[in-house]
């Protein structure tokens, strides 16, 4: 016989957004009902941003030894043990797991069950033997790996996010399809931990980045010896031997073949709405994903959907953003829409890519070319001198009245410095606001305020202004 629950709030996936909501729903004393058939955590914690940072911070610290000449230290080449370095990864993991864990969402008072869910109607869901009559649901299912029906792929042993993290012994050749950030962290990743890594990109790597600033990082990719295949489509695998995987693709200049000892697929993701029986509830959906309104709800009124599952933008920040709205509407009955624009991302590679906002054509595109381009380069800066990391740029897009439309940055700890940013565009705020703020020295932040500076140059073509700035700068 069924058990039959009747929480006030029933949340179906413990990944980051599901996690966010229960939490904040119990802190008020809300009965909740968690539901989550995988590991708690989520991709994230499991198989996403997690183990892929650990992985890169290894990396890192390879790198550095290979390159520590500069500062008169003798540069080394690193003793690289994956065994190792796949025990970081999951401590790293094994730290920040309790944090997600059964028992201390059960200590929170969440009734945590650990079984598939499924819709039965618009108002009830079942898990194992458990019926929930909730008074409104948040599914928060997440994303998958996206795998291509590509020829052959069946037929091979490939990896996916969710597995290359349990790898023990380095790959000699990874062969990776797809060029957008996981693909392209991986393969900085990999490289620097000592393996050949071929990236295949039907289209152009980093392809939803501002390509001025991309270019940068896959410069810095090619030149550490990665090999980047742009607008070149895998067209069939096959196993080639006990060791080989043979990837056969097509390029603009006709056949060729990839030879690899590892084949990765980061070709995109999924949304997980497959065992969840949606029909039966009145649940739109689409090969992207659940349909939501700007409130996060569905076309069941007592469902809403956030993160992966909700078919927007697929980072962990926007599933604990939609939680927020989410709770803000289901306890307090406050007014709570999506605003994508003031969603920022950030690529982890070396150098880092972070962005808010308006890119560059897109802002041309929106304020018919009324738009102005402000930019700073790291080399004029002294912090980044210090450390050595020259390379890139800030890049600055305001309307002609001086307000910020998006920020995008290339460069050693643009994810840090993109916070800044977020708030800025969050806020507003205008290139008077920005350049109003003292900014500590030396630090490399420095660089935003300098192209927020520079947004006044116009005004400086005046003889008497040119006077003041004269002035300022004899005395400053």
């Amino acid at each position: 016989m069924a058990t039959i629950l009747k929480p006030d709030i029933c949340v179906i996936g413990a990944g980051s957004g599901g996690l966010s909501v229960a939490a904040a729903a119990a802190a008020f004393g809300v009965p909740v009902v968690l539901i989550e058939k995988g590991k708690m955590g989520g991709d994230c914690l499991n198989y996403g941003c997690v183990p892929s940072k650990a992985m890169i911070a290894a990396g890192r610290r390879a790198h550095q030894m290979r390159n520590a000449d500069p500062f008169g230290i003798a540069s080394v080449e690193p003793d690289i043990d994956f065994r190792k370095v796949n025990a970081h990864i999951h401590s790293v993991i094994s730290a920040i797991a309790p944090n997600d864990s059964v028992e201390r969402f059960t200590a929170l008072g969440v009734r945590v069950i650990r079984e598939e869910a499924r819709f039965k109607d618009r108002r009830t869901v079942i898990a194992g033997d458990a019926e929930i009559r909730a008074r409104r649901f948040v599914v928060a299912t997440g994303s998958s790996p996206l795998v291509p029906p590509i020829p052959g792929l069946d037929e091979v042993d490939y990896l996916t996010n969710e597995t290359i993290f349990e790898r023990t012994r380095r790959a000699g050749h990874l062969v990776i399809i797809g060029g957008g950030p996981i693909g392209i962290e991986l393969a900085q990743a990999h490289r620097r931990l000592g393996c050949e890594v071929t990236v295949v990109e039907a289209s152009s790597a980093l392809g939803k980045d501002d390509p001025e600033l991309a270019a940068i990082v896959l410069a810095r990719l090619r030149d550490e010896g990665i090999t980047i295949r742009e607008k070149t489509k895998v067209v069939r695998v096959e196993r080639r031997g006990k060791t080989i995987v043979r990837v056969h693709v097509e390029t603009q200049s006709g056949s060729e073949t990839i030879d690899g000892t590892h084949l990765l697929v980061a070709a995109g993701r999924a949304a997980n709405v497959e065992t969840l029986d949606l029909g039966k509830a009145g649940i739109a959906f689409d090969r992207k994903g659940i349909k939501v309104s700007d409130k996060l709800r569905t076309t069941n009124r007592r469902v809403y959907a956030i993160g992966d599952v909700a078919g927007g933008l697929q980072f962990t920040h926007v599933a604990n953003y939609h939680a927020g709205l989410v709770i803000r509407a289901l306890l307090f009955r406050l007014p709570a829409r999506e605003d994508p624009a003031i969603i920022p991302w950030i690529t982890f590679t070396d150098p880092e890519l972070a962005h808010v906002g308006l890119n560059e054509a897109d802002a041309m595109k929106q304020y018919k070319g009324r738009i102005r381009v402000l930019r700073w380069p790291y080399a004029e800066n002294d912090r980044a001198q210090a450390e050595r990391e020259t390379t890139g740029f800030i890049k600055l897009v305001t309307d002609r009245r001086g307000r910020l439309l998006g920020a995008t940055i290339v460069g050693a700890n643009a994810g840090e410095m993109i916070n800044m940013w977020a708030l800025a565009i969050a806020k507003k705020l205008t290139m008077r606001d920005v350049a109003g703020y003292v900014s500590p020295y030396p630090t490399t932040s420095e660089i935003g305020k300098r192209a927020a500076i520079a947004y006044f140059s116009d005004a400086t073509r005046k003889p008497s202004v040119r006077r003041v700035v004269r002035f300022l700068r004899f005395f400053g």
